[in-house]
């Protein structure tokens, strides 16, 4: 239970700072990030396994690319939802996704040690 708390922070945070980057999504509020946060825990547990095992021939094609494209799918997925939290298209979906990667890697990276 504490794990999931801390992964959910973990993400609200990095959700946080790619909205800071201005690289195409923002956040109105803190609410609506830890909202996004939260639904992100649930897309990424309900539909983004089903989602990677459609997408498998074309991931195992294009070398794990494809992985990427559904992280930042499952973010735009998320900017629909979740009022508040916008993510302006396609491209600014993937490139966030690899950030929030990124970050994410490197907290639980710091978190564990």
């Amino acid at each position: 239970m504490i794990r999931r708390l801390v992964l959910w922070a973990v993400t609200a945070l990095g959700l946080a700072a790619v909205a800071q980057l201005g690289i195409g999504i923002r956040a109105s509020s803190a609410e609506s990030i830890v909202i996004a946060a939260l639904v992100l825990g649930l897309v990424n547990t309900l539909i983004r396994p089903i989602a990677r095992l459609i997408a498998l021939p074309l991931t195992m094609l294009t070398f794990g690319l494809m992985g990427w494209v559904i992280n930042g799918l499952m973010l735009w997925l998320v900017s629909a939802w979740v009022p508040g939290f916008y993510v302006a298209g396609f491209v600014p979906a993937v490139e966030g996704a690899i950030v929030l990667a990124v970050i994410s890697g490197g907290m639980h990276w710091l978190i564990r040690r």
